[in-house]
């Protein structure tokens, strides 16, 4: 396949229309990049919505040896993308489960039910990237509030918490 005289597919609804380009580049130092530590995982907003207007949000996601991790969900607003740096990562694409390593990808549409975990005996590094960049950073905060209060949250309480993110629980 050859690239030369390709011309980009990706649209967006409010182009840049200058002529000589502009600095507007964001450059995070790791040092100022915060992180969600739990037990089982830690959560780095490498680049959270707020910080890419909006554009996308890049999450990486590292967890210990058998972690876990969510039951199978959906989202109606924005796609999620998933980049196995090490170790392996169960995914799953709606349909079956999927022993994903180092370099493997899924990406899932609005609306794609799946969910992710580390059932191995080893750890496993991920990126996330949602599109558009909804704020998830707060949905994992709070679920950490929730666990670290020792909440017990009542089915319609976590149904409530679940829709505010933009989070549908579904069986798989």
């Amino acid at each position: 396949m050859s690239y030369l005289g390709s011309h980009s597919s990706a649209q967006t609804d409010d182009p840049y229309r200058g002529d000589t380009g502009e600095v507007s580049g964001i450059y995070r130092p790791a040092d100022g990049i915060e992180a969600l530590v739990r037990p089982k995982s830690t959560a780095t907003f490498v680049a959270p919505g707020s910080a890419t207007d909006g554009k996308f949000g890049l999450f990486r996601w590292q967890m210990a040896p058998r972690a876990g991790g969510p039951s199978a969900h959906f989202h109606r607003t924005f796609s999620e993308s998933f980049y196995v740096l090490d170790g392996t990562v169960r995914l799953y694409n709606g349909e079956k489960w999927i022993d994903a390593t180092a370099g493997d990808f899924l990406f899932v549409p609005e609306g794609g039910v799946h969910a992710f975990r580390n059932d191995s005996d080893a750890p496993a590094d991920m990126l996330i990237l949602f599109a558009p960049g909804s704020p998830r950073e707060n949905y994992f905060q709070e679920l950490a509030e929730v666990a670290d209060k020792g909440l017990t949250l009542s089915p319609e309480e976590w149904k409530d918490l679940y829709a505010r993110h933009d989070q549908f629980m579904v069986d798989g």
